[in-house]
């Protein structure tokens, strides 16, 4: 039971640590929300060596379960606009780059 108990407690802290990520990202603190994004990792990644939930803690787990996947979904759609933003951005320098590449590269030759 208290390996169980254990198991449900590193839910509870993914859970925890989800909810801070969206409350970061409904903020547009993108910066926090990469550095929580590691915490993140580091909880699940703690998951690994423990023992499947018994019977009674499946319930507990589901409810955590289901609130970490929708603050995924939230984050991700809060994500999305900004990820676009940024691959135009990154769109227009490549041109700005190009651009510049040709007008240097086609200097008058001397003779």
């Amino acid at each position: 039971m208290a390996q169980s108990s254990s198991l449900v407690h590193h839910y509870q802290q993914i859970a925890q640590i989800s909810g801070q990520m969206l409350k970061m990202a409904q903020a547009n603190d993108w910066d926090a929300v990469i550095g929580l994004s590691q915490q993140y990792f580091a909880a699940v990644e703690s998951l690994r060596p423990l023992q499947p939930l018994d019977t009674d803690d499946r319930l507990s787990r589901k409810s955590l379960l289901s609130k970490i996947l929708d603050d995924d979904a939230r984050i991700r759609n809060l994500a999305a606009p900004e990820m676009a933003r940024l691959g135009a951005m990154l769109g227009a320098m490549k041109r700005h780059q190009n651009v510049l590449e040709a007008y240097c590269n086609s200097s008058p030759e001397r003779h």
